[in-house]
């Protein structure tokens, strides 16, 4: 990889919080001189070469679109991205190009993107053929491609300058691991944490999360850790930070009872902190200076605020056992009701909100993992951004449209980020077992019931199903923890788009519905699916199930189950 500055750099930037950047120069072969910086009214722009046929993936975790060639974006922290326009729960200054090579813009600004912009210059009558007129609306403003001496355009705005890095490898996933490994490699994470994490209904009470254990035992159904979502706490929306007694007169007897039981405790929060929190006054000098539902926004990027909020939740929260915190509403939202803090806030630090929208996923994992302490885990988070994946935090959405969460699987390895497709309430028996499916074959396997009156599947009476799911899920881990710990030491994502591996096959530029998870190829299909066709790449293939080989190219499949295909590796 090869750092280069261009202007005068900010210096609230991503790797300034990332605790386990690691840069280390190689030789690069991309054409460097090529590259134009300029400084504009709006910040700064950068402009770079593009080459025939070249294709564009990445910008952090997208869920309404996988190729970015021909579109343009704006990276801006989103909890409900309507659109393919750069809005995301974690959007991300890294792109990775087909031609074998990304580039990382070490930016907190809402950075800009043309992917395939032709700049205006000398033209000729014959350049052009006769009007063509178009037929329909699709063809008319289809993105188009980068033929014929396009450039990317990268607005910063704001900014005088910036330092990028470029890194170059055989294929995607070999660029993709260099930057992983710029922000400290993968996250380390324990076996135990593979298995099912189930989030207890908000509202339940001490007793009903025990009688919950008691339901899974006596059902023999694998879980592995029981999530208490807000009703734990004596206020939230903002938040107390402080255990209801009403609902949990004794925590730290049903705490040191789970895991006496075998099972690990999560426990939602958001940061935002109440009036009534016994550290709202002591962090009032360590917040912006907006409000969110009448609390305060710590800045987590300041050491003392980290310092006051870790010790809270060390002595009054966590009792020294619990080993997991969903950390939500710590991205922003323009469509639902704008909840958040505006960008104008200001912080002691000095960032303003449209910097601290874009690293405040960061630092509050940074935080919550301080919280946790040295032992590994894994846990979720509603936002992330750029170098996250030390973080051992899975992204998750209060959105739930299963396509778009089976895209956002596929989306978030090219930015070193993991996504979870929770499953929540369904509208059907099939509803609920196709998404089952795709939890099972996924970084983390969650069922979130926090709004569930009661547990999802009983409705649809198939606990039968639930149980044999939860057993593939657990059959299973041995293969994610291999592929965690090659994410850990080289930066190999765990679940990878097939074009990350298979670069060079253009059939994978727009597979959006299929992933690789180690060494599987996994296939969902979501409700009313009966029949989808699959893309085998090169290589030696068989049915993981059956073992019995399957050729390459496309295949149609009719199942009721997810498809999933093992790759033959030669010997």
């Amino acid at each position: 990889m090869k750092r280069m500055i261009f202007g005068s750099p900010e210096k609230q930037v991503p790797s300034r919080f990332c605790k386990k950047f690691d840069y280390r120069e190689t030789q690069i072969q991309y054409p460097v001189d090529s590259i134009v910086f300029k400084e504009n009214t709006r910040g700064c722009l950068l402009e770079f070469p593009v080459s025939d046929d070249e294709r564009f993936f990445g910008l952090g975790l997208q869920l309404n679109h996988m190729d970015l060639t021909g579109r343009h974006f704006t990276l801006r922290v989103n909890a409900n991205p309507i659109a393919a326009t750069g809005d995301s729960h974690a959007p991300v200054p890294f792109f990775v190009s087909n031609k074998g090579y990304g580039i990382y813009f070490d930016t907190a600004r809402n950075m800009e993107v043309d992917f395939g912009r032709k700049i205006v210059k000398n033209r000729e009558k014959n350049d052009f053929s006769e009007n063509e007129i178009m037929s329909s609306e699709e063809e008319l403003y289809k993105a188009k491609g980068t033929e014929g001496g396009a450039v990317i355009a990268v607005q910063i705005p704001v900014a005088k300058g910036v330092e990028i890095y470029i890194f170059e490898g055989e294929n995607i996933t070999d660029v993709v691991a260099q930057y992983n490994l710029l922000g400290g490699g993968g996250c380390e994470v324990p076996e135990w944490a593979l298995g099912l994490l189930y989030r207890c209904n908000g509202a339940y009470n001490q007793q009903q999360v025990m009688d919950t254990v008691d339901y899974f035992e006596s059902h023999n159904l694998p879980c592995s850790t029981i999530g208490l979502e807000p009703g734990w706490q004596t206020r939230c929306y903002s938040c107390s930070f402080v255990w209801n007694e009403k609902n949990f007169p004794d925590p730290q007897k049903m705490i040191d009872e789970l895991y006496d039981k075998g099972y690990h405790v999560n426990l939602w929060e958001h940061a935002f902190i109440h009036p009534l929190s016994p550290i709202y006054k002591e962090m009032k000098a360590y917040s912006g200076n907006y409000e969110v539902w009448d609390g305060l926004v710590p800045d987590f990027s300041i050491s003392e605020a980290r310092e006051i909020f870790i010790k809270h939740h060390r002595e009054n929260v966590t009792y020294g056992k619990i080993d997991g915190l969903k950390l939500d509403e710590c991205d922003s939202s323009d469509y639902t009701n704008g909840w958040s803090f505006p960008l104008c806030s200001e912080f002691p630090s000095g960032l303003d909100g449209e910097q601290y929208h874009m690293l405040f996923g960061a630092l509050y994992m940074r935080t919550g993992q301080e919280i946790i302490g040295d032992k590994p885990f894994l846990s979720n988070c509603r936002s992330a951004g750029a170098l996250c994946s030390s973080y051992p935090f899975v992204l998750y959405s209060d959105l739930y449209k299963h396509k778009d969460f089976i895209r956002g699987l596929v989306t978030a390895g090219f930015s070193g980020l993991l996504w979870t497709p929770e499953v929540r309430e369904c509208a059907s028996r099939e509803d609920f077992l196709r998404r089952m499916q795709s939890a099972v074959y996924s970084p983390q396997c969650l069922i979130n019931a926090w709004c569930c009156t009661e547990y999802p599947w009983l409705s649809f009476d198939c606990v039968e199903e639930m149980r044999e799911l939860l057993f593939e899920r657990k059959k299973l881990i041995p293969r994610l923890m291999a592929a965690f710990q090659e994410y850990k030491n080289n930066g190999v994502p765990p679940i990878r788009a097939l074009v990350s591996d298979y670069t060079d096959d253009k059939e994978t530029y727009n597979i959006d519905d299929e992933y690789l998870l180690a060494d599987l190829l996994v296939a969902p299909m979501v409700c009313g699916e009966k029949t989808r066709k699959v893309y085998i790449p090169e290589g030696k293939w068989v049915d993981y199930r059956t073992k019995k080989p399957v050729v390459n190219g496309w295949i149609e499949v009719t199942t009721d189950n997810i498809p999933v295909y093992e790759k033959i590796r030669s010997v």
